[in-house]
């Protein structure tokens, strides 16, 4: 952008002084122009007859505009329409070719350019950030074989396994037809009469009612392709691969009383916080794992491996890191970038393929013929965020918003006018880095029927339960209670509990009491497995990088020992904002937000600083008590001791105090916790 400060003579009056800019942003600015490159004199008034008279229908620049402005929106996305996007790039550990042949999976010299879009499911656009719902995790790598999408979620399953009734599940989940009611939510009749007749959906369910549906931030969530893929080699074989992305900041979630608070204080939470960490140069980062499975080996599971709602154990087959993903950079139009990529599960590169899962197949087609409408037509991979590195050349022509210029004097193949391009891809006999598909023997009779093997539908739900901490097990227990105590018919409750009893008896009792219904005949199915990596009380907990701390400072504050304390604390990674009764300075403290006008809930810890200032302040008082009502660790240094007696708090885990040796380092453990939830106290309120 130029500069529009004129450089010369001074001038002597105001008058001269606009005239001057207005002649330098004539002479050398950027000149206003229609879409068809015509410079327009005016764009602040229509033309018309007369001062005071009709507007005309010839003004072409008032219909460009207009037109341009009723359509700025495009059909939102039917599910993951809320999303939030960055750009990044994707880097192999080490060369996979004994697996595959995909370029970008063989070169650890390489740095593959990727866009990635988080997004909710069940939500409009203009819904929240932290509803409880499924997370998409998609990921466009822009390769020098072409586009590949790896579209995936926060959770490894889905809850249907035909794709077919893919329409059934989103209409039940999305707010009732005959009010529009609820909005991003699944506590309501539909979605519970969906599952109570669909028992393929407890294990993705039971995923749903976990924290797992509650991410912290994006980029404390991990992310699963969801599908059994294959991956391809050079010599034509093939190896079953199950993708995960794990987030290097661990896995964490927030609580469901926190969650309704945050969609009140800010509702783009998550979409805020990814974009504030890469400013900051905090850029997210996440290992690509896999699990390989030779094809010897497709039937020596209990589940069928082309089941989506179906995981293998970790501890059966081990995640294998072999890539680092690194989010860097904002985009510079949510509109242009975030909200027109177009994600396809069908665009792969050589050496990476699918499986017969019979949903996967489905979404092969559904993402195409999706993007075809929202983005209005064949020829969207012509927008920027969507076009490709790598060059492309076909006699593919025309179409709504075509923007090549296709000079060649044909639009066939083969051709000899043309020289005979584009070619095929075989020079003499020989396929240079073209896409092959994987050689199946496939037969047997058109049939519409579900294989047998696709038939167990509790046991993985009762791993994910087996595998749960009591916390977890807890939250889980009140998931059920709150969506099922909004459904209205009371038979629905009674079959979902039904099936609970399926999962766990103990599950489905406490439900059943909860809800006042008769407590089902347990079904003993539990087969004893767990597998400890499904639970977040395994998570990583030894960083407090990119927590975000509240430091409440008064007149009171020691205002050294805060800041020696939060400089030690940033040096660790944390961000540190400082509160207080009013904006501006606390003696020789900045203050970056008032009180009022933050919350708790926007914060992962509170460091304590203030003392007999704010005990009579009830904001502050509650502040403290919602944060430890929420697990969150709580600090009191020097006069923070008076705030943290009035606070009243029922209990000092995760709370440390100003007389604890290493005051410090006890508060940055305490923080590196994340949530302290066996500290949950019943009846205790903020």
């Amino acid at each position: 952008m130029r500069h529009l400060i004129p450089l010369g003579d001074p001038v002597t009056n105001e008058n001269d002084k606009q005239q001057q800019l207005d002649r330098y942003r004539v002479e050398q600015g950027d000149r206003l122009t229609t879409d068809q490159g015509v410079r327009v004199e005016d764009t602040d008034n229509s033309l018309a007859v007369g001062d005071r008279g009709p507007t005309l229908l010839e003004d072409f620049h008032f219909r460009e505009k207009v037109m341009r402005f009723d359509h700025e929106r495009i059909p939102e996305r039917v599910v993951h329409a809320r999303g939030s996007g960055a750009y990044g790039f994707f880097q192999v550990h080490e060369s996979l070719e004994e697996y595959t042949c995909a370029d970008f999976l063989t070169d650890p010299s390489l740095r593959t350019p990727v866009f990635v879009r988080f997004s909710t499911v069940a939500g409009s656009r203009g819904s929240a950030d932290t509803v409880r719902d499924v997370r998409g995790f998609a990921t466009k790598f822009y390769t020098r074989e072409g586009n590949y999408d790896l579209v995936g979620n926060n959770i490894p399953v889905f809850f249907i396994q035909d794709a077919v009734k893919f329409p059934d599940f989103v209409h039940a989940v999305k707010p009732e037809p005959h009010n529009e009611i609820p909005q991003a939510q699944s506590a309501h009749d539909t979605f519970w009469d969906f599952v109570q007749l669909q028992p393929e959906t407890m294990h993705m369910v039971m995923w749903l009612m976990s924290d797992r549906a509650l991410p912290r931030s994006f980029r404390m969530m991990q992310g699963f392709g969801v599908h059994t893929f294959r991956f391809v080699n050079a010599e034509g074989r093939g190896t079953f691969v199950k993708f995960h992305w794990k987030p290097v900041l661990g896995t964490h979630s927030l609580v469901w009383d926190e969650v309704l608070r945050i969609q009140g204080n800010d509702p783009d939470f998550n979409r805020r916080d990814l974009w504030e960490a890469i400013e900051r140069g905090d850029h997210p980062e996440y290992e690509l794992g896999v699990q390989l499975v030779p094809e010897s080996e497709e039937h020596s599971f209990d589940f069928d491996l082309l089941d989506p709602t179906k995981i293998i154990p970790e501890e059966d087959v081990p995640v294998r890191p072999i890539g680092r993903l690194t989010l860097d950079r904002n985009p510079d139009n949510f509109f242009a970038e975030t909200e027109q990529i177009a994600f396809c599960t069908g665009n792969v590169v050589p050496g990476i393929d699918f499986t017969n899962d019979p949903l996967l197949q489905g979404r092969n087609f559904s993402y195409l013929d999706t993007q075809l409408l929202r983005l209005g037509g064949p020829n969207f991979m012509q927008i920027p965020i969507n076009r490709p590195v790598a060059p492309v050349h076909n006699d593919q022509r025309d179409g709504f918003h075509q923007d090549a210029i296709h000079q060649s004097r044909t639009s066939y193949t083969k051709n000899s006018i043309s020289e005979g391009c584009p070619m095929s891809g075989v020079l003499s006999g020989r396929m240079e880095g073209v896409f092959r598909h994987y050689t199946e023997r496939v037969e047997g009779e058109k049939i519409r029927r579900r294989s047998p093997s696709f038939e167990d539908h509790y046991s993985q739900a009762a791993l994910f339960w087996n595998s749960m901490s009591d916390w977890e097990k807890r939250h889980i227990t009140e998931a059920f209670l709150f969506e099922l105590g909004h459904v209205e018919r009371r038979y629905i409750k009674e079959n979902v509990v039904g099936h609970l009893a399926h999962v766990d008896g103990d599950l489905a009792a406490e439900v059943a009491r909860g809800l006042g219904l008769p407590e089902p005949q347990a079904v003993r199915t539990d087969h004893g497995k767990a597998s400890p990596a499904l639970s977040q009380a395994n998570a990583p907990r030894e960083s407090i990088a990119t927590r975000k701390i509240a430091i409440l400072v008064a007149d009171d504050t020691d205002a050294d020992q805060v800041a020696a304390v939060r400089r030690e604390l940033q040096a660790r990674g944390a961000v540190c904002e400082t509160l207080a009764s009013h904006e501006g300075t606390v003696g020789p403290l900045d203050v970056d937000r008032r009180l009022g006008a933050a919350a708790s809930v926007l914060y992962d810890a509170v460091l304590l600083a203030a003392g007999d200032e704010l005990t009579g302040d009830g904001h502050a008082v509650h502040f403290v008590r919602e944060a430890f009502k929420h697990g969150k660790a709580i600090g009191a240094l020097g006069a923070g001791r008076a705030l943290l007696e009035a606070a009243a708090l029922p209990d000092r885990q995760g709370v440390v105090g100003p007389d604890d040796e290493g005051f410090t380092q006890r508060f940055a453990d305490a923080v590196a916790v994340h949530r302290h939830y066996d500290r949950e106290v019943a009846g205790f309120s903020a």
